[in-house]
């Protein structure tokens, strides 16, 4: 009863004056400048994700008359019943403009991470390894380098925001954590991946077959889950793949048949992990809004803007990725050589077999049907 009498005694305005509670006092009744608002301008107004899958999107069951149940457990006033349904008064609705970024400005950075190091700087802005301050992790966070409300920036920001929102967790993705505007500056929350980006690694040694075979089967599961979504990546590359590096320590092993034991050194290796990441690009297969990615990597067909075999793009950049990463590299951004590596002329790498020389110049054949689907690789 005292709880009932409590929320009588709440304005139906939500205004922050509470009304008197005492057993005389009925419920006001809205006032007028309120209840003739529409219900459009009451809702809060959110961005639709263009990538979010039907079965996540947000659904109502829609009710034309509030039940008289409802009425009774709320104690909503009588006169209110039969006025709104349950969609109207609850769902929210698309922003009428896509919400700008300078239509959130909230100070979150330096209140909640403490910035250790910049770990990364591209077209798009830098990235910084962060230490948060309630959970002591790591992450890294990207932030642009220049305000890009309304910019041609935008776009590809909040496409990124919204790939990495529908894809979740896969262990071959960067995890995404969150996003927000500061001062018109677009950051993004993602996971930290000790191990820098293949580029990097890239720059010091290239890899032996073992370690692309890692590589592939790595990146190949990443993208199977990308296609499974209906998304495409369009611009994999050595410097939007990431490592990350967990220490595994080897102990000795006894074999209780012969009675000796094996033994190990007491040391520890590292187990590598690769991640696709920077999902500024992705696009959905069904409705392609196609950005270029770096043309070193991007199959000829793309740039004649042949849009019908998209998921086989991303498996021409992940063959070329793998020939600059077994030593091929650097790879060309234009001229007679980027040419002979879309004609089919990938040379073999010394060092692999021709088993893995042929697997990388059929994830790079000039047809893309020719082209292996992650399944098949």
């Amino acid at each position: 009863e005292v709880e009932f009498m409590d929320v009588l005694a709440r304005p139906i305005d939500h205004s922050s004056t509470p009304l008197p509670a005492s057993e005389n006092v009925k419920p006001r009744m809205m006032p007028l400048h309120v209840y003739n608002l529409s219900m459009e301008q009451k809702r809060p107004s959110a961005n639709v994700n263009p990538f979010t899958p039907d079965g996540m999107l947000m659904k109502t069951k829609k009710r034309t008359r509030l039940d008289l149940s409802d009425i009774h457990n709320h104690s909503l006033p009588a006169h209110l019943e039969g006025r709104f349904s349950d969609d109207e008064c609850c769902d929210m609705r698309q922003a009428p403009k896509r919400l700008a970024l300078q239509d959130t400005n909230i100070s979150r950075y330096e209140r909640e991470f403490v910035q250790l190091s910049l770990i990364g700087a591209g077209e798009f802005g830098h990235v910084f390894k962060c230490l948060n301050r309630l959970d002591g992790c790591i992450y890294a966070i990207k932030k642009s380098k220049k305000p890009i409300a309304g910019s041609a920036c935008e776009r590809i920001a909040l496409n990124e925001v919204w790939a990495h929102a529908v894809l979740g967790k896969h262990d071959n993705v960067v995890r995404y954590y969150s996003a927000w505007a500061e001062n018109n500056h677009m950051l993004i929350q993602n996971e930290y991946c000790n191990g820098g980006s293949l580029q990097s690694l890239l720059h010091v040694t290239h890899l032996n077959e073992s370690e692309l075979r890692i590589l592939l089967i790595h990146i190949t599961e990443g993208l199977r889950y990308i296609h499974s979504n209906d998304l495409v990546h369009m611009d994999l590359k050595a410097g939007n793949i990431f490592l990350t590096r967990a220490p595994q320590r080897l102990t000795a092993v006894e074999n209780p048949d012969d009675g000796f034991e094996e033994i190990f050194d007491d040391t520890e290796r590292d187990v590598i992990t690769y991640k696709i990441g920077d999902l500024g690009h992705v696009t959905s297969v069904l409705d392609p809004q196609v950005e270029e990615g770096d043309c070193r990597y991007l199959p000829a067909e793309i740039l004649r803007d042949d849009f019908s075999h998209l998921a086989k793009a991303d498996i021409f950049s992940l063959g070329i990725t793998l020939y600059e990463a077994g030593g091929g590299g650097p790879l060309p951004k234009n001229g007679p050589e980027w040419h002979r590596l879309r004609d089919g002329n990938i040379p073999e790498l010394p060092g692999l077999s021709s088993e893995f020389n042929n697997l990388i110049k059929l994830m790079t054949h000039p047809d893309p049907k020719q082209r292996p689907s992650p399944n098949s690789i």
